[in-house]
């Protein structure tokens, strides 16, 4: 796979390769989305992203979030007043890596931000994954379409 380069990911998997076209061992940020479709079991999107936690649960490579996203995630059970809900959602983000928003994330989120034009979530997203050296980033958001720091999948 080449950095920079939008990746569909791939119905069939090859030796050495994971969901996505991913090496095995790779370790990806996950953005927002595909967390809210797996736990909510979207219809028809959550099955665009099993494999990648099908993956991740096989030790095949690492899934890591932001914690813009576990606060995203988790603003729906809190708006609907279900904190039963919410805490179990915490429990099953927290099972992977989760990266703080920290200065120096911060400060590269407000170059990407500037760079890409980029809503501040989602320059924040992408500086989380650049932080940790991520091999990819695992999105369903469009904004990241001009984005070529690191290869985007969504799950197509």
């Amino acid at each position: 796979m080449t950095a920079g380069r939008r990746t569909k990911a791939q119905p069939d998997v090859v030796p050495g390769m994971t969901w996505g076209g991913l090496p095995t061992g790779s370790r990806v940020l996950v953005d927002t989305a595909p967390f809210i479709y797996l736990l909510e079991s979207h219809p028809v999107l959550a099955d665009r992203f099993a494999g990648l936690f099908e993956a991740a649960a096989e030790g095949a490579i690492t899934i890591a979030l932001s914690t813009i996203t576990l606060a995203e995630v988790l603003t729906g059970p809190a708006t609907a007043g279900l904190t039963a809900l919410g805490k179990r959602y915490e429990r099953a983000l927290c099972q992977y890596e989760v990266v703080p928003i920290t200065v120096s994330v911060a400060a590269l989120a407000a170059q990407l931000r500037a760079q890409h034009r980029l809503r501040l979530p989602d320059a924040l997203q992408l500086a989380c994954a650049l932080e940790i050296g991520a091999a990819a980033l695992v999105t369903h958001d469009r904004d990241f379409r001009r984005v070529t720091a690191l290869p985007i999948l969504d799950g197509e």
